[in-house]
């Protein structure tokens, strides 16, 4: 009956999937987008713009009826250990949510560490063959709606940034960093971690026009990253980008989230969840004031193309010029760029969707997939019930 009720659900929803088609960018190249889609307690967009030859950065919204996943995974030294965060961490948070029967600061840890956990073990089982997997890293930033609070979990300098009405001046719309950029060059960042390694002179070291966890990286907490978490990961020379000419005692980087929550007010409007490659050209006041002055439908989009057109700005050339740069030459005027706009609406928070959400990836066109974002155990006898749920 479960599957038969399911079979039935997903045929109604494939009209409107079709009728919310992903679209590539005809003003920029390699610009993908999906213009406005239907969450658990209102709409999101979703963006994604690649800055180098090979995108390392992913991007999934998980639109269930119970509550609404996303996840900005920015990789650095490949696509690998982004890639793989996009796959398997939204799949370790659902897992221990069931098991909990809720979503709580413990479980979202606990789908980082199962994460971290899975990819270390990746890394050792291919080593041997592929020592430069070691080097794979990523930023992690996850949002989580459940039950009428947000949950921001962040490993590396992606960003959270919240729109809420200011309450005295009601027409004024408020930004609200939701989370900290773990980045050396930030100084209070430097300074954390310079603490935590007082034994280790070269912790920090200003290298290429930037500060640098051991002259080398300059996030200071990611998934992966396996070279600089344990010395049996340890680089030679033959891979002299990311070898260190002084072993490692301990992690250098880490694995642990920085984890907060907020249960939304009737004021807070929406959330813009981006890769460090947008925050770089915009403001978080910026960012927030195009989201509340534009449509809805398209402004992950608007967002991307105004981070394009200061980036052309910076360079001193045109929109236009910019557009025509080859995909080998691009990554000189602008990181990777992915952004999700997450618009709530409080008069759904606490009603399920008419329809399953459907699963969304950056840059993935195939057949739009049901959204696993279920918590609710199957119970006996509420196979009628429960079988159209996410």
């Amino acid at each position: 009956m479960y599957r038969w009720v399911e079979r039935i659900v997903l045929a109604c929803c494939e009209p409107l999937s079709r009728s919310l088609p992903s679209s590539r960018g005809e003003d920029y190249p390699s610009l993908w987008s999906k213009d406005l889609e239907k969450h658990s307690c209102g709409k999101f967009s979703f963006a994604t713009v690649s800055g180098n030859p090979v995108c390392e950065d992913y991007g999934l919204v998980e639109p269930g009826r119970q509550g609404t996943f996303v996840g900005i995974y920015d990789g650095h030294g490949g696509p690998q250990a982004s890639r793989f965060a996009c796959d398997n961490l939204s799949r370790h948070l659902i897992r221990l949510a069931q098991e909990r029967r809720t979503i709580d600061e413990e479980v979202l840890t606990n789908a980082f560490a199962a994460t971290e956990q899975a990819f270390l073990d990746l890394v050792r089982e291919r080593f041997d063959d592929d020592p430069l997997i070691a080097s794979k890293g990523s930023c992690c930033l996850v949002g989580v709606i459940w039950n009428g609070t947000l949950y921001v979990a962040n490993l590396g300098d992606s960003r959270a940034v919240l729109g809420h009405d200011h309450i005295e001046r009601p027409n004024r719309i408020v930004a609200v960093q939701l989370t900290n950029d773990h980045n050396v060059s930030n100084v209070a960042i430097r300074n954390e971690l310079t603490a935590l390694h007082p034994d280790d002179p070269n912790i920090v070291v200003y290298e290429r026009n930037a500060w640098r966890v051991r002259g080398i990286i300059q996030v200071t907490r990611a998934l992966g990253d396996a070279y600089l978490k344990d010395n049996d990961f340890a680089l030679s020379t033959s891979y002299p980008k990311f070898h260190l000419k002084v072993p490692i005692t301990r992690p250098v980087v880490r694995d642990d989230p920085e984890i907060s929550s907020r249960n939304l007010q009737p004021v807070d409007r929406f959330v813009i969840f981006a890769s460090d490659g947008l925050w770089e050209l915009l403001t978080n006041e910026k960012a927030v004031e195009i989201v509340n002055t534009y449509p809805k439908k398209g402004i992950a989009r608007r967002l991307l193309v105004s981070a394009l057109d200061e980036a052309a700005r910076v360079r001193k050339i045109k929109y236009d010029e910019l557009k025509k740069v080859g995909r080998n030459e691009r990554r000189n005027f602008h990181d990777d760029l992915t952004v999700v706009v997450l618009f709530i609406d409080h008069n759904m928070l606490n009603r399920r969707l008419s329809v399953p959400g459907m699963s969304v990836r950056g840059f993935v066109n195939a057949a739009p997939q049901r959204s696993t974002f279920n918590i609710a155990q199957q119970q006996p006898g509420n196979e009628e019930e429960l079988g159209d749920m996410p």
